[in-house]
């Protein structure tokens, strides 16, 4: 999940999520969990049309709306949703 604000966009927080993921696998090498986790943001952060993702979403952020990406895989891909509140 990435909360997007107007000082990080979704391409300060995908980068954000993803060190802080291979910072944990440096404690942790065999975590599962964290292992699917840098998989999962190294395909939306390779895969992902940003700017387009950005221009989407600062557009809701300008109007004082909430930002969530949720970012999942799915058959080896990277998928996700845009949810505005």
């Amino acid at each position: 999940m990435l909360l997007l604000t107007l000082d990080a966009c979704v391409e300060t927080q995908a980068k954000r999520v993803y060190n802080e993921t291979v910072n944990e696998l440096l404690k942790e090498p065999h975590n599962k969990y964290f292992q699917q986790r840098l998989k999962t943001i190294g395909l939306f952060n390779g895969k992902a049309d940003i700017p387009k993702l950005r221009a989407e979403s600062e557009k809701h952020l300008l109007e004082g709306k909430e930002v969530v990406f949720i970012i999942w895989q799915e058959d080896g891909k990277s998928r996700w949703e845009i949810n505005i509140g």
